[in-house]
C-alpha cells in the first residue's frame, strides 16, 4: 500500500489513511481539458484539514454496534462529557469551518471531504442536478480553502480590484433633500 508521498509503506506499519479511497485524492490526480488538476493543491488542503478535524472529532459514524453503553453501569450516556479536550476542540474547528463556508456548501464538504462520498452518490444524497458536484465541491473547497487562510492574499478577485472608489472616497447622497441645500 503507498502512503502520501506515493513510498510503499513497510509491510509492518500500518497506514492512517488510504488515499485510493479519497475522492479529493482521485481529484487531485484527474485534470480538465486543458491539463489542469480539477481541484487545487490548496483546496485539497483544505478538504484533508476539514477530514482530519471530522476523525479527531470522534463524529465518524459507527458501523458496529458500541457496547460501551452496556457495561456503563447506569451512566447517561452524555457523549460530549466523556470526550477529550483535543477531540473537544477538533469538533469547534470542524463546526467552525462548515459555519465559515455556509449551509449552502458545508453539506458537499461533508459528504465528499468526511464520509468518502463519490461526487455522484453526494449528488444524489443533496438532490443536486447530475454533473454538478464538481463545480459546487470546487466553490465549497475554495470557500474553505479562504476560511484556512490557505489561499493568496486576493485570490479569486480580479487583479489589482479591492474597491471601487478612491481611498479618499466617500459617497454623497443625492436626493430631494441634498438638491434643495444645494
Amino acid at each position: 500500500m503507498q502512503n502520501r508521498t506515493g513510498e510503499t509503506a513497510p509491510a509492518s506499519s500500518k497506514p492512517l489513511f488510504n488515499d485510493a479511497e479519497s475522492p479529493l485524492s482521485w481529484l487531485r490526480t484527474r485534470r480538465d481539458r486543458a491539463g489542469r488538476p480539477l481541484i487545487t493543491d490548496s483546496q485539497y488542503m483544505a478538504g484533508e484539514r476539514l477530514r482530519a478535524d471530522f476523525e479527531r472529532a470522534l463524529m465518524v459514524p459507527r458501523t458496529t454496534m458500541n457496547w460501551d453503553a452496556a457495561g456503563a453501569g447506569g451512566r447517561t450516556g452524555n457523549v460530549s462529557a466523556e470526550l477529550s479536550d483535543g477531540a473537544i476542540a477538533a469538533r469547534g474547528r470542524y463546526i467552525a469551518a462548515l459555519e465559515a463556508v455556509g449551509p449552502e456548501l458545508a453539506s458537499i464538504l461533508a459528504q465528499v471531504c468526511c464520509l468518502a462520498s463519490g461526487l455522484e452518490q453526494a449528488e444524489r444524497v443533496l438532490n443536486l442536478p447530475q454533473r454538478s458536484g464538481k463545480a459546487v465541491l470546487g466553490l465549497a473547497l475554495t470557500a474553505l480553502a479562504r476560511h484556512y487562510g490557505l489561499l493568496a492574499e486576493g485570490a479569486g478577485r480580479p487583479a489589482g480590484m479591492s474597491q471601487w472608489g478612491l481611498p479618499d472616497y466617500r459617497p454623497g447622497i443625492s436626493g430631494p433633500a441634498a438638491l434643495e441645500e444645494a
